[in-house]
Protein backbone atom coordinates (compact mmCIF):
# COMPACT_ATOMS: atom_id res chain seq x y z
CA UNK A 1 0.00 0.00 0.00
CA UNK A 2 1.17 3.33 -1.05
CA UNK A 3 1.63 6.08 2.21
CA UNK A 4 0.33 9.38 1.48
CA UNK A 5 2.02 11.67 3.91
CA UNK A 6 -0.02 14.82 5.79
CA UNK A 7 1.52 18.50 5.01
CA UNK A 8 2.84 18.29 8.53
CA UNK A 9 4.22 15.10 7.64
CA UNK A 10 6.05 15.90 4.56
CA UNK A 11 7.90 18.65 6.87
CA UNK A 12 9.39 15.72 8.93
CA UNK A 13 10.47 14.42 5.30
CA UNK A 14 12.00 17.75 4.57
CA UNK A 15 13.92 17.33 7.93
CA UNK A 16 15.20 14.06 7.66
CA UNK A 17 16.13 15.12 3.81
CA UNK A 18 18.29 17.97 4.99
CA UNK A 19 20.08 15.60 7.43
CA UNK A 20 20.70 13.05 4.76
CA UNK A 21 21.80 16.20 2.89
CA UNK A 22 24.23 16.92 5.22
CA UNK A 23 26.13 13.80 5.55
CA UNK A 24 26.18 13.59 2.05
CA UNK A 25 28.29 16.95 1.81
CA UNK A 26 30.86 16.21 4.34
CA UNK A 27 31.36 12.61 2.49
CA UNK A 28 32.10 14.72 -0.33
CA UNK A 29 34.46 16.85 1.18
CA UNK A 30 36.10 13.74 2.83
CA UNK A 31 36.68 11.67 -0.31
CA UNK A 32 40.05 11.45 -1.13
CA UNK A 33 43.01 8.93 -1.61
CA UNK A 34 43.77 7.52 0.72
CA UNK A 35 40.96 7.25 3.14
CA UNK A 36 39.76 4.27 4.31
CA UNK A 37 35.51 3.57 3.40
CA UNK A 38 35.86 2.67 7.08
CA UNK A 39 36.44 6.52 7.60
CA UNK A 40 33.72 7.40 5.73
CA UNK A 41 31.26 5.31 7.18
CA UNK A 42 32.16 6.41 10.49
CA UNK A 43 31.96 10.29 10.04
CA UNK A 44 28.10 9.63 8.33
CA UNK A 45 27.23 7.95 11.53
CA UNK A 46 28.66 10.53 13.87
CA UNK A 47 26.58 13.42 11.70
CA UNK A 48 23.62 11.87 12.06
CA UNK A 49 23.59 11.02 15.56
CA UNK A 50 25.03 14.06 16.70
CA UNK A 51 21.26 15.55 14.70
CA UNK A 52 19.53 13.05 16.55
CA UNK A 53 19.09 10.60 14.28
CA UNK A 54 19.64 7.12 13.67
CA UNK A 55 21.25 4.89 11.09
CA UNK A 56 18.38 2.67 10.10
CA UNK A 57 21.29 0.65 8.03
CA UNK A 58 22.69 -1.07 10.74
CA UNK A 59 21.73 -4.23 11.30
CA UNK A 60 19.08 -4.02 8.01
CA UNK A 61 18.35 -7.33 6.28
CA UNK A 62 19.49 -10.90 6.03
CA UNK A 63 22.78 -10.74 6.64
CA UNK A 64 22.43 -7.55 9.09
CA UNK A 65 24.18 -5.08 7.38
CA UNK A 66 26.96 -3.87 9.53
CA UNK A 67 27.20 -0.14 8.92
CA UNK A 68 24.88 3.26 8.34
CA UNK A 69 26.17 3.84 4.59
CA UNK A 70 26.96 2.02 1.33
CA UNK A 71 30.27 2.85 0.06
CA UNK A 72 30.21 0.88 -3.67
CA UNK A 73 33.65 1.54 -5.69
CA UNK A 74 34.28 0.86 -8.90
CA UNK A 75 32.59 -1.58 -10.52
CA UNK A 76 30.20 -2.05 -7.28
CA UNK A 77 26.19 -1.19 -8.07
CA UNK A 78 25.10 -0.33 -4.35
CA UNK A 79 25.63 -1.99 -0.91
CA UNK A 80 29.09 -2.12 -0.81
CA UNK A 81 30.10 -2.71 3.03
CA UNK A 82 32.48 0.20 3.95
CA UNK A 83 35.85 -1.10 5.78
CA UNK A 84 39.28 -0.19 7.23
CA UNK A 85 40.30 -2.53 4.48
CA UNK A 86 39.31 -1.09 1.71
CA UNK A 87 41.36 2.65 1.02
CA UNK A 88 40.08 4.35 -1.61
CA UNK A 89 43.01 5.46 -4.25
CA UNK A 90 43.55 7.58 -7.26
CA UNK A 91 41.23 6.97 -10.40
CA UNK A 92 38.62 5.68 -8.24
CA UNK A 93 34.73 6.31 -8.21
CA UNK A 94 32.76 5.38 -5.04
CA UNK A 95 29.29 5.93 -4.40
CA UNK A 96 27.67 6.65 -0.84
CA UNK A 97 24.67 5.40 -0.21
CA UNK A 98 23.28 7.24 3.02
CA UNK A 99 19.77 6.88 4.93
CA UNK A 100 19.12 9.00 7.70
CA UNK A 101 15.84 8.91 10.16
CA UNK A 102 14.90 11.66 12.10
CA UNK A 103 11.93 12.48 13.81
CA UNK A 104 10.09 8.93 12.70
CA UNK A 105 11.24 9.59 8.73
CA UNK A 106 13.71 8.59 6.52
CA UNK A 107 15.85 10.46 3.80
CA UNK A 108 17.99 8.13 1.37
CA UNK A 109 20.14 9.46 -1.25
CA UNK A 110 23.19 8.35 -3.09
CA UNK A 111 26.27 10.29 -4.42
CA UNK A 112 29.18 9.10 -6.90
CA UNK A 113 32.25 10.44 -6.00
CA UNK A 114 35.85 11.21 -8.11
CA UNK A 115 38.52 10.38 -6.18
CA UNK A 116 41.15 12.13 -7.36
CA UNK A 117 41.40 12.68 -11.35
CA UNK A 118 39.46 9.94 -12.90
CA UNK A 119 39.22 8.74 -16.61
CA UNK A 120 37.50 11.13 -19.05
CA UNK A 121 34.96 8.46 -19.65
CA UNK A 122 34.25 7.22 -16.10
CA UNK A 123 33.57 11.20 -15.54
CA UNK A 124 31.17 11.18 -18.30
CA UNK A 125 29.46 7.88 -16.82
CA UNK A 126 29.12 9.96 -13.54
CA UNK A 127 27.72 13.15 -15.03
CA UNK A 128 25.20 11.47 -17.06
CA UNK A 129 23.61 9.16 -14.66
CA UNK A 130 23.16 12.45 -12.72
CA UNK A 131 21.44 13.64 -15.79
CA UNK A 132 19.23 10.51 -15.63
CA UNK A 133 17.90 11.17 -12.50
CA UNK A 134 16.51 14.54 -13.66
CA UNK A 135 14.59 13.17 -16.84
CA UNK A 136 13.25 10.98 -14.20
CA UNK A 137 12.39 13.73 -12.10
CA UNK A 138 10.59 16.05 -14.85
CA UNK A 139 8.31 13.11 -15.24
CA UNK A 140 7.08 12.82 -11.67
CA UNK A 141 4.00 14.69 -11.66
CA UNK A 142 0.62 14.67 -10.02
CA UNK A 143 -1.30 13.04 -12.50
CA UNK A 144 1.55 11.00 -14.30
CA UNK A 145 2.06 7.12 -13.45
CA UNK A 146 5.40 5.99 -11.97
CA UNK A 147 6.33 4.15 -15.08
CA UNK A 148 6.67 7.74 -17.16
CA UNK A 149 9.67 8.34 -14.40
CA UNK A 150 10.70 5.21 -15.41
CA UNK A 151 10.81 5.77 -19.38
CA UNK A 152 12.41 8.67 -19.48
CA UNK A 153 15.52 7.28 -16.88
CA UNK A 154 16.03 4.49 -19.45
CA UNK A 155 15.72 6.64 -22.46
CA UNK A 156 18.33 9.02 -21.38
CA UNK A 157 20.78 6.55 -20.22
CA UNK A 158 20.09 3.63 -23.37
CA UNK A 159 20.71 6.79 -25.32
CA UNK A 160 24.16 7.28 -24.42
CA UNK A 161 24.62 3.45 -24.87
CA UNK A 162 24.81 2.96 -21.23
CA UNK A 163 23.07 -0.40 -19.19
CA UNK A 164 20.27 0.32 -16.96
CA UNK A 165 20.41 -2.34 -13.91
CA UNK A 166 17.07 -3.73 -13.64
CA UNK A 167 17.45 -5.91 -10.61
CA UNK A 168 17.64 -3.18 -8.31
CA UNK A 169 14.87 -0.09 -8.03
CA UNK A 170 13.76 2.65 -6.47
CA UNK A 171 11.07 2.64 -3.84
CA UNK A 172 8.71 4.08 -1.65
CA UNK A 173 9.44 5.82 1.51
CA UNK A 174 8.31 7.47 4.41
CA UNK A 175 8.43 6.03 8.28
CA UNK A 176 10.31 3.22 6.50
CA UNK A 177 12.74 2.94 4.25
CA UNK A 178 11.74 0.39 2.08
CA UNK A 179 7.57 0.86 1.18
CA UNK A 180 6.04 0.63 -2.19
CA UNK A 181 5.33 1.60 -5.09
CA UNK A 182 9.08 0.55 -6.93
CA UNK A 183 10.19 2.95 -8.81
CA UNK A 184 12.00 0.76 -11.30
CA UNK A 185 14.80 2.89 -13.69
CA UNK A 186 13.41 1.00 -17.05
CA UNK A 187 9.72 0.51 -17.93
CA UNK A 188 7.09 2.11 -20.48
CA UNK A 189 5.02 5.03 -20.06
CA UNK A 190 1.55 5.17 -18.62
CA UNK A 191 1.99 2.31 -16.91
CA UNK A 192 2.32 1.37 -12.90
CA UNK A 193 0.94 3.79 -9.79
CA UNK A 194 -0.78 6.92 -10.58
CA UNK A 195 1.30 10.03 -8.70
CA UNK A 196 -0.42 11.56 -6.42
CA UNK A 197 -0.14 15.08 -3.77
CA UNK A 198 1.83 13.55 -0.53
CA UNK A 199 3.80 10.83 -2.22
CA UNK A 200 7.01 10.45 -0.95
CA UNK A 201 9.47 7.78 -3.35
CA UNK A 202 13.41 7.54 -4.19
CA UNK A 203 14.42 8.34 -7.78
CA UNK A 204 18.03 6.24 -8.19
CA UNK A 205 19.22 5.39 -11.50
CA UNK A 206 21.61 2.72 -11.26
CA UNK A 207 23.54 2.63 -14.63
CA UNK A 208 26.82 0.84 -15.70
CA UNK A 209 28.82 1.79 -18.40
CA UNK A 210 28.91 -1.20 -20.36
CA UNK A 211 25.76 -4.28 -20.11
CA UNK A 212 23.22 -4.11 -17.55
CA UNK A 213 23.94 -7.54 -15.78
CA UNK A 214 24.59 -7.76 -12.30
CA UNK A 215 26.36 -10.08 -9.93
CA UNK A 216 26.18 -10.54 -6.87
CA UNK A 217 28.74 -10.87 -4.36
CA UNK A 218 29.99 -13.62 -2.04
CA UNK A 219 29.42 -11.20 0.99
CA UNK A 220 25.61 -11.46 0.24
CA UNK A 221 25.07 -7.69 -0.04
CA UNK A 222 27.76 -6.05 -2.61
CA UNK A 223 26.20 -5.97 -6.39
CA UNK A 224 28.67 -5.69 -9.17
CA UNK A 225 28.20 -5.13 -12.85
CA UNK A 226 28.67 -8.72 -14.23
CA UNK A 227 31.54 -7.14 -17.19
CA UNK A 228 33.55 -5.13 -14.48
CA UNK A 229 32.95 -2.36 -16.15
CA UNK A 230 32.10 1.06 -14.15
CA UNK A 231 28.82 2.21 -12.20
CA UNK A 232 27.24 5.42 -11.17
CA UNK A 233 24.34 5.61 -8.84
CA UNK A 234 22.32 8.91 -8.64
CA UNK A 235 20.05 9.14 -5.75
CA UNK A 236 17.27 11.76 -4.20
CA UNK A 237 14.35 11.51 -2.63
CA UNK A 238 11.01 12.98 -3.92
CA UNK A 239 8.31 14.24 -2.42
CA UNK A 240 5.33 15.31 -4.47
CA UNK A 241 3.28 18.62 -3.74
CA UNK A 242 1.03 20.82 -5.16
CA UNK A 243 3.43 22.55 -6.61
CA UNK A 244 5.08 19.35 -8.42
CA UNK A 245 8.20 17.33 -7.14
CA UNK A 246 10.54 18.12 -4.38
CA UNK A 247 13.86 16.92 -3.73
CA UNK A 248 14.60 16.47 0.56
CA UNK A 249 18.17 15.47 -0.11
CA UNK A 250 19.02 18.01 -2.58
CA UNK A 251 20.71 21.33 -2.10
CA UNK A 252 22.35 23.27 -5.18
CA UNK A 253 25.73 24.00 -3.84
CA UNK A 254 25.46 21.61 -0.89
CA UNK A 255 25.56 18.42 -2.09
CA UNK A 256 24.41 18.66 -5.57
Amino acid sequence: MVEILSDYELDLMRKAGRLTAVVLSELRKAVKPGVTTKQLDDLAQMIIKEAGGTCPCVGYGEPPFPAAICTSINDVVVHGIPSNRVVLKEGDIVTCDVVAELNGFMGDAARTFLVGEVKEETRLLVERTKECFFAGLEKAQIGNRIGDVSAAVQACAEGYGYGVVRELTGHGIGREMHQEPDVPNYGKAGRGTRIVKGMAFCIEPMINMGKRNVLLGHDGWAVCSADGKPTAHYENTVIITENGPEMTTYEEGLNG
